[in-house]
């Protein structure tokens, strides 16, 4: 990346991240609806966000290309559960369509189209509900008003979704700098003709307490060095964090990367400004308690994780002084992970696809899905090896579910014919007996 290694500025931050504030206003059951429908969220955010069958969230880069044309740069986050796999041998494998159409006002429509498998080698990760697979294009445009549509196919179960924005594609004039752009990784440039190698963080979201936040921002032709402020703010429009990133001037093109390092990184949306007045440069993250699930706000995250075991970390998360809590969510979320040579913590990547399932299919209780004891078996022990109605005469309705390996039988009753299934006095304590030995202790 020669490019990148005359003209990069890595920008620690000297100052520190502040915690404003808790976000507060929420329910569990809110968050919980935030969490698997983040949607709102991220339209809030400035992303676009797909309708249909096929959930996914987009976004749209821009830098200078060759001559006067623009190029731009269309990225797109999916989960592996949007799709329908196949077993075929030891191989879980689905097929996806992306198609990518940009209208120009008063011109012709750019259409690309691309054809995708996903292979995985368990049904666990087909079902994965976090970021999991990451598409871009790169198209070439020129200035002026376009509709940005992205249309996702699951080839093999026939569901659709599809995104829509208006974008306004800029004129880059010298002496001014492109908006923001959050990365995961990117190696600079020095000339418009020069391709842009990056990796597009799609959603804009870190992890509390962990992730850094990497911001890239090209400048254009300056006359000479310049300094250009950056700013982060956050919901309550409080300055969070603020440094200053040189142009030198010597090249067409010069690359800048910010490398946000938090030590106490605010939950909830933060803006990223870049420049001042009116030419001011912006894009918007979302610092949650991981990047794969948005929970902004301690006491629902809390009430969550109330079937995962771990009591006494819990209880001392909540019970703690709001200065002490980052230090021990680092280290509840380093302990309860199964596999530290990745970045995710597969054991709450694992729990919260419960919760959202449960949460969906026990929601004809009259309350939330994963609060009744039917979600409460399944998000603690999974799937049962059996399950079948057991109703006997003239005595209410049951179900029965049988989880062999751990020698369980539950049962569940509805005594008032309204499908308001309860754990029986017997499966309960059976059902805690079997708790308390499969789930994390209480630390």
């Amino acid at each position: 990346m020669p490019a990148l290694a005359a003209a990069l500025l890595l920008t620690t931050a000297c100052t520190t991240w502040q915690r404003v504030g808790d976000t507060g206003g929420t329910s569990p059951e809110q968050s919980l609806m935030q969490l698997f429908n983040p949607g709102p969220l991220y339209e809030r955010l400035g992303r676009m966000v797909s309708t249909g069958d096929v959930a996914f969230i987009g976004t749209v880069a821009m830098v200078p290309g060759p001559a006067n044309s623009v190029r731009g740069i269309i990225g797109v986050s999916l989960s592996n559960r949007a799709f329908a796999f196949e077993r075929t041998g030891d191989v879980y494998t689905a097929r996806y369509r992306v198609e990518y159409e940009l209208l120009p006002e008063g011109g012709a429509p750019i259409t690309v189209a691309r054809d995708g498998v996903i292979r995985v080698g368990t049904l666990q990760e087909a079902l994965r509900t976090d970021e999991t697979l990451l598409l871009q294009q790169e198209v070439a445009l020129q200035p002026g008003p376009h509709t940005v549509t992205v249309r996702v196919s699951d080839v093999g179960g026939a569901k659709r979704g599809a995104a829509t924005r208006q974008v306004t594609v800029p004129r880059f004039t010298p002496g001014t700098v492109s908006a923001p752009t959050l990365v995961y990784e990117v190696a600079g440039r020095g000339q418009p003709e020069d391709s842009l190698r990056v990796v597009l963080n799609t959603r804009g979201s870190l992890a509390y307490g962990g992730d850094t936040l990497l911001v890239y921002v090209e400048g254009y032709r300056f006359a000479g060095p310049t300094s250009v402020p950056v700013e982060v703010r956050d919901e309550a429009d409080s300055v969070i964090y603020r440094t200053d990133i040189e142009f030198t001037g010597t090249t067409p093109v010069e690359s800048q990367l910010v490398r946000l390092v938090p030590e106490r990184a605010p939950l909830g949306q933060l803006e990223v400004i870049v420049g001042t007045g009116a030419t001011a440069q912006r894009t918007s993250a979302l610092v949650s308690f991981s990047g794969n699930w948005v929970v902004t706000n301690f006491p629902d995250l809390l009430s969550l994780l109330r079937y995962f075991g771990e009591d006494n970390r819990l209880s001392q998360m909540r019970d703690a002084d709001p200065a002490d809590r980052i230090e021990l969510w680092r280290e509840f979320f380093r302990t309860t992970d199964p596999n530290r040579s990745t970045p995710e913590n597969e054991a709450l990547d694992a729990y919260f696809a419960r919760v959202a399932i449960a949460n969906q299919r026990f929601s004809d209780e009259g309350i939330a899905g994963w609060r009744t004891d039917r979600g409460e078996v399944f998000i603690t022990l999974g799937m049962p090896d059996e399950s079948f109605d057991a109703t006997p005469q003239n005595q209410g309705r049951f179900l029965q579910w049988s989880y062999n390996e751990l020698r369980l039988v539950v049962l569940f009753q509805d005594p008032t014919g309204f499908g308001r299934f309860r754990m029986t006095l017997q499966s309960r304590a059976d059902f805690e007996r079997v708790r308390n030995r499969v789930v994390r202790p209480a630390n």
